[in-house]
């Protein structure tokens, strides 16, 4: 989702900094909810005609008549726990159901949202332990981003995917033995790398038992790379991006945050990561744990990069992890990441379709509800093939044909067959954005036209645009006529130029906002929607204050190689204070028989494993447990050497110039120009 949810952010500081990991949720755990019939910003307004009208043509044009998603999300329900809310252990609120009642008031219609999404919105409201396959397989819901499954073994749980937090995994596990009646945990599945899988690990098993073995954490090759890596590089600038995607900091209201499409929302507690004990190397392996008979199907490069799918042949039950919910995910998501790609999704979902999915009588998955009967599983599992099928293949039919990047979102549409099928709507993803990600994939960002190859950046651009357009009057002017006429898009075109020439012109960033809100009202997508109201507030108001996510997890600094830690020091680099050093430095830690050779030249910081220079300037030892420390912030590597705990020999300099050359990055910068606190 992660991925898709879980976005984490490395702001390790090599010699006297932090190293933190931030989930993605509210800053400070509060949930935010205002009236429903109200909207909750002053400068807010209500869905425009236009709005009005276009949702009321989703409504009259949509499958509506298919029932079947709410009649299997409802299907095998057992119990809800009385609690709405999952407290953290820090105090706060790591999880709060309760806050989204407001879909639950039926006929209900928000013109403020999409009607499939509000559909969707609804469909997540299941809360609580229910049965997939009677005696054998539960589901607890609604307890967090994604679903945790519990798989009855001979003499315990078999847990699949344990959630984000500590704290809503260890809930859901206290609620299904309540019900059910107690059993251990001898082991956890995870079905891919990202933090809404995993996170939430040591709220069911303990470290001790992972450690003797007692208890089997199952994952894919690869899964520790990838489940720390994938945010590292640019993981700031991620954590900063995550709060459009997400609206983490829109209140839950018809007009705000109402759906994050594979669930409610990410939790807000602790995180951490327990490292598999069991590693699935090859495309199928078979293994039997506590009695119970498991096939698991690599899908590398699907929703995630190291993700597998689980068939239980004894129960004709088939595990579809992320790669079959109930919506078509991101090729491209928001927050940023490396674009997926669509094709080997697509194949990969035809593997399971015809090496399980033929014998299947149940089909469950990380997010959204299980599906029963043959003939609907295979329904849906080639629904979701043909869309990522279709999404890839179409989109390089179009541009093969001349269709660039930036035309083929307003150009690749779904056929009908499956605009009619529920599952092949884009709720993660969109068919927009998954469109420009396909041929950003095959044939990158530019569009072949030499003008836009090195453009002006926009802050460069605008005035001459507001110049020639003669001045912010005549394109406030316009703009106010574009958003009465409904043609939001092209005011955008003229709003935002302003607003980046005239940063400070408030009436020109509210009636952009005015704009974003009613696009965001209109889209399909959660993180589409998100995006385009988190915008709009921070244009009427700047940048929320205090909106830095908690830090949290040790586990995964932990898991960390020490590879990556120091690629992403090079990425700290300011370039400004390296102009004609040159230096080399060994780097030791001993405990784990790790040795690199980093050097710093032209204004480059590399590093090389296994390689130990005779000429180095410097040689740093210390062990990998001392460095945890430094890496989390708890120490500085001054302290470490003060503490006789990492030793220096050679010359000091680079110690010394290194330390000054590193940036410590903080998320407090703009995306929408005019929107920092002291530009207001």
């Amino acid at each position: 989702m992660i991925r898709k949810l879980v976005c984490i952010t490395m702001t390790s500081v090599f010699i006297s900094g932090t190293f933190s990991t931030a989930f993605a949720a509210s800053s400070s755990g509060e949930i935010k909810t205002s009236d429903p019939s109200k909207h909750f910003d002053v400068k807010g307004k209500m869905p425009s005609k236009f709005t009005i009208e276009l949702q009321e043509g989703q409504r009259k044009s949509l499958p509506f008549e298919d029932k079947r998603d709410f009649e299997e999300a409802k299907r095998g329900f057992i119990a809800a726990p009385k609690y709405k809310q999952i407290m953290a252990e820090a105090g706060h609120v790591a999880w709060d159901m309760g806050s989204y009642e407001f879909l639950l008031k039926e006929g209900q219609n928000f013109d403020s949202m999409h009607p499939s999404l509000q559909r969707q919105a609804t469909l997540n409201m299941a809360y609580g332990l229910y049965e997939v396959l009677p005696g054998k397989i539960y589901q607890v819901r609604g307890y967090d981003l994604a679903n945790i499954s519990f798989i009855k073994g001979d003499t315990g749980w078999i847990i699949f995917d344990p959630l984000t937090t500590k704290e809503t995994a260890s809930a859901a596990l206290k609620f299904i033995n309540e019900q059910l009646g107690e059993r251990p945990v001898v082991a956890v599945v995870y079905s891919h790398s990202h933090g809404d899988h995993f996170g939430g690990a040591r709220g069911v098993v303990d470290e001790a038992d992972v450690k003797s073995g007692k208890v089997k954490v199952i994952a894919s090759t690869g899964f520790m790379h990838h489940a720390v890596s994938e945010n590292v590089m640019a993981g700031n600038a991620m954590t900063r991006r995550l709060f459009f995607q997400y609206g983490a900091l829109l209140p839950r209201s018809p007009f705000g945050h109402v759906d994050q499409s594979i669930g409610k929302n990410i939790a807000s507690g602790n995180a951490g990561l327990l490292a598999p004990n069991v590693i699935i190397e090859k495309d199928f392996e078979t293994m039997t744990v506590d009695g119970i008979k498991m096939v698991f199907q690599n899908t590398p490069g699907t929703e995630a990069p190291a993700e597998m799918n689980t068939w239980f042949p004894e129960m004709k039950a088939f595990w579809a992890a992320e790669n079959i919910t109930g919506t078509i995910h991101n090729i491209y998501t928001l927050r940023g990441a490396l674009v997926r790609d669509a094709l080997e999704w697509s194949k990969q979902i035809n593997v399971a379709l015809y090496k399980f999915g033929q014998d299947a009588d149940v089909m469950f998955a990380s997010h959204s509800w299980p599906r029963w009967g043959n003939e609907r599983i295979q329904e849906v599992m080639r629904t979701q093939r043909d869309t990522y099928a279709h999404l890839n293949n179409q989109v390089l039919h179009l541009a093969n044909e001349g269709v660039t990047v930036n035309q083929v979102h307003n150009v690749y549409k779904l056929p009908d067959s499956l605009r009619n099928q529920w599952s092949a709507h884009s709720y993660h993803g969109s068919e927009e954005h998954n469109s420009r990600a396909v041929i950003n994939r095959y044939l990158g960002y530019w569009d072949a036209n030499p003008a836009t190859l090195m453009p002006l950046s926009p802050e460069d651009s605008s005035p001459l645009y507001v110049e020639m357009m003669g001045g912010a009057k005549k394109i406030m002017k316009k703009g106010k006529e574009l958003h009465d006429q409904g043609k939001y898009f092209h005011a955008i075109e003229i709003l935002n130029k302003l607003v980046y020439a005239e940063p400070n012109n408030q009436p020109a960033k509210d009636l952009l906002a005015d704009v974003y809100e009613q696009i965001g009202y209109q889209k399909e997508s959660p993180s589409v929607r998100n995006s385009f109201l988190a915008a709009a507030y921070e244009l009427r108001h700047g940048m929320p204050s205090g909106a830095s996510p908690s830090a949290a997890g040790p586990d995964v600094i932990r898991g960390m190689s020490t590879a990556l830690w120091l690629d992403f020091l090079a990425v700290r680099l300011d370039v400004s204070k390296t102009e004609g050093k040159h230096f080399t430095i060994n780097f030791v830690t001993p405990d784990n028989d790790e040795k690199y050779l980093v050097e710093l030249s032209n204004s480059a910081l590399t590093n090389i494993e296994g390689i130990q220079s005779p000429k180095a300037d410097l040689t740093i030892t210390m062990n990998r447990t001392e460095l945890n420390d430094v890496m989390m912030g708890m120490a500085t590597l001054d302290d470490k050497i003060k503490a006789g705990k990492a030793k220096l020999k050679g010359n000091k300099k680079p110690y010394d110039e290194l330390k000054n050359m590193l940036t410590t990055f903080s998320i407090d910068f703009e995306l929408i120009p005019g929107t920092l606190p002291s530009a207001k």
